[in-house]
């Protein structure tokens, strides 16, 4: 697991928090901070998969 992948997982569960709290408490400026922090982490991992498949392709 590379760089990306952890921050980027670390940012969805994070945005996930967020969105939840922002149901809970019936706040929809941060529900949606929530949405986009969690989307923005799975680019992010996702960035970090491809990377590794490169890295594994090359080194084969």
């Amino acid at each position: 697991m590379n760089k990306d992948q952890v921050k980027g997982r670390v940012e969805e569960a994070k945005g996930k928090i967020k969105e939840v709290a922002g149901k809970l408490l019936d706040d929809d400026d941060m529900e949606l901070e929530g949405k986009v922090q969690k989307h923005v982490g799975k680019v992010q991992s996702g960035f970090g998969d491809v990377k590794d498949e490169i890295k594994k392709a090359v080194d084969d």
